[in-house]
């Protein structure tokens, strides 16, 4: 099987993972005794990589290793904080990140995770995606490296609220800051926005292909970390359990980089 296209990591960065798990697992997965587990531990990871990684229905997961629906369910729940907690190390906090951005060109990106629409969660909806999800602001650099992903907001916050707290202490003491529109009035290198009465001038428009340019190397990098399907197609499971999924699925991005 080709497990970096199936699911996110080698054969190898699998085996890691696998040994950092059974690190933390509060007893034994298999304990030779009793009921026994419906499968391995490694293969529970994958199921989990599996649901992260192509975002899957738990139906087709449950066809693919021959076990049932609830149990996907049940592996998925208990197993998710656990990938989280293994790959915390590897998601850049807030202090690493301000060593990475301090005195350098960053870019910052504000994306959507999207999800189902809950009746009973309007603050979800996203006028400027319309759809609903979750939103968080990346910061990279202009070789397309991400140096921090913001927690997740509700989807009606605008960027610029987004930006309060953690991102804007991370860009205050970088050199030089470029945004997208969103972030006019940030102080940030943004692209001149049409005015109501006239169209751009020619200067203006080469301007904001000269930011656009600029900005390239970060849309890239958010697309490359959208291929963990979890953040980029509609997230299905219990709303309650969406942090723990963005943490671990942000956590095995970078853990799989550090290889």
């Amino acid at each position: 099987m080709r497990h970096q296209r199936t699911f996110g990591l080698d054969a190898g960065q699998l085996d890691e993972l696998e040994a950092r798990i059974d690190d933390i697992l509060p007893e034994p997965w298999d304990k030779g005794t009793g009921r026994p587990k419906s499968l391995p531990l490694r293969e529970a990871i994958m199921v989990t990589l599996l649901c992260k990684r192509q975002n899957l229905t738990e139906e087709v997961i449950a066809d693919v290793f021959g076990i049932s629906q609830g149990t996907v369910s049940g592996i998925i729940t208990e197993f998710t904080p656990l990938i989280a907690q293994a790959t915390e190390a590897f998601r850049p906090d807030m202090d690493e990140a301000r060593q990475m951005t301090r005195g350098r060109l960053a870019l910052v990106d504000g994306t959507l995770w999207p999800c189902w629409s809950w009746e009973n969660a309007r603050e979800l909806w996203a006028g400027k995606y319309r759809t609903t999800g979750h939103g968080s602001l990346i910061i990279g650099d202009e070789f397309g490296n991400i140096i921090f992903v913001s927690d997740p907001a509700p989807g009606c916050d605008h960027d610029m609220k987004k930006l309060e707290g953690e991102v804007e202490e991370i860009l205050d003491i970088a050199g030089s800051v470029i945004a997208d529109k969103g972030f006019q009035g940030s102080g940030y290198v943004t692209p001149v926005k049409k005015p109501a009465d006239r169209e751009l001038y020619m200067r203006e428009h080469e301007y904001n292909d000269q930011i656009s340019s600029i900005r390239a190397p970060i849309e890239r990098a958010v697309a490359h970390l959208k291929t963990w399907k979890i953040l980029f197609t509609d997230y299905r499971r219990p709303l309650n359990t969406f942090l723990d999924s963005f943490r671990a699925a942000i956590g095995l991005y970078f853990f799989e980089l550090s290889f």
